[in-house]
């Protein structure tokens, strides 16, 4: 149950195309200077009573924004908490994820945070697995998951489960779709089929595109030309369902749009009439002020949104540090509890194969914003 973690207020936070799909692309950094990267030590002194826990992330080449910005919120996180009995050291991996394991499990670190791209979880696995040191991953590929990874990022799949069961409670039985080729096409397919079964739907057209705004147009036009449906998933990010839109969505169409996660927080999204009405879930953004307000106080920049798994994860071993002694291998049972965690993002938990599941909130696009039609819940409740 979330309510073993405590009152939230007790943690004192004083204080985009696929953004990261699969975590191998970097959305738009926001505005502001990046924070300044602090050099890592190169010998750590024994510890005798903190658990040491490695975050490997990007903080030099073309993901060090993001990668700095997730290091950034794991510091906050530990202010936060006034967590005396952690220690948390940043490893960057632009250069080589292989060799920034090696030192990581070379320190004594029994926990590993990261890596941020799917690519680099094998090199690091490889070098974590034999010291019995598992993975937190922040990879939103389910695919990635495994015995001693376990996969932390928003998941495609969650997203368009949540938005079509709250569809079809609405009335919507039949569903058309807009797919990127790729591996996130297959991610969402599957999820639509199998949400549209368990919801008493059906699934009467799919289109793959190229993720190019003429291949996209033709397939949105062979949707509308199918017609039929209740509801068509796009599931691409915000500029590119402000292109099909208007082609899904003529005047006067009483379809729906639904979208993903991954309309989180653009505002092209609210900004295209076409997409008025359209659904989507996302994991809540109560939260997310509050800590953003924090980080651009401390670090003179606003920070990815990405940045609360490195938050999270951080409230997570500080959970689990409770019944951990320091040193010793890291309780991976605890990973896998029913009753989960609770982090800025709201709920969460992982299955026995070390995917993350997420408590998700269903928002609809309205009159130039948008509404929670659907609260997260607060809870896991089996």
């Amino acid at each position: 149950m979330i309510g073993q973690f405590g009152d939230w207020r007790k943690l004192a936070v004083v204080v985009t195309s696929l953004a990261i799909a699969a975590c191998t692309a970097v959305p738009k950094p926001p505005p502001g200077p990046p924070p300044v990267t602090q050099p890592s030590p190169d010998v750590l002194p024994t510890d005798t009573q903190r658990h040491r826990v490695a975050l490997l992330v990007p903080t030099t080449g073309p993901n060090a924004a993001v990668g700095q910005s997730i290091a950034n919120a794991a510091t906050m996180a530990l202010l936060d908490t006034n967590a005396t009995n952690l220690r948390v050291t940043t490893y960057d991996t632009a250069a080589n994820p292989g060799e920034a394991a090696q030192r990581a499990v070379a320190d004594g670190n029994r926990l590993i945070l990261g890596p941020l791209l799917t690519s680099d979880i094998a090199a690091v696995l490889a070098v974590a697995e034999p010291a019995k040191v598992p993975l937190i991953a922040f990879s939103n590929d389910e695919a990635a998951a495994a015995k001693n990874v376990f996969v932390m990022g928003n998941l495609p799949s969650q997203s368009v489960s949540r938005s079509v069961a709250y569809a079809a409670g609405r009335g919507v039985k039949s569903f058309a779709a807009l797919m990127p080729r790729g591996e996130y096409r297959q991610r969402a397919s599957n999820a639509l089929m199998a949400a549209a079964k368990a919801n008493g739907g059906s699934v009467l057209a799919m289109e793959g595109y190229d993720r190019s705004n003429a291949s996209l147009s033709a397939a949105a036009r062979r949707i509308a030309e199918r017609g039929g449906y209740g509801a068509v998933l796009i599931a691409d990010g915000g500029r590119m369902a402000s292109t099909a839109a208007p082609l899904l969505n003529p005047a006067g169409s009483a379809s729906r749009i639904i979208g993903t996660e991954l309309w989180s927080g653009e505002k092209i999204v609210t900004s295209t009439k076409a997409l008025e009405g359209a659904w989507f879930a996302a994991v809540p953004d109560t939260r997310f002020g509050q800590f953003s307000e924090s980080y651009r106080k401390r670090f003179g920049a606003a920070p990815y949104r990405l940045a609360t798994m490195g938050y999270d994860a951080v409230l997570l071993s500080l959970r689990v540090a409770r019944e951990w002694k320091p040193g010793s291998v890291f309780p991976i049972g605890k990973l896998t509890e029913k009753g989960g965690f609770l982090g800025l993002d709201g709920p969460f938990r992982f299955s026995r194969n070390g995917v993350v599941e997420r408590a998700l909130e269903v928002r609809e696009v309205r009159g130039g914003t948008v509404v929670t039609v659907s609260p997260a819940p607060s809870r896991f409740e089996d």
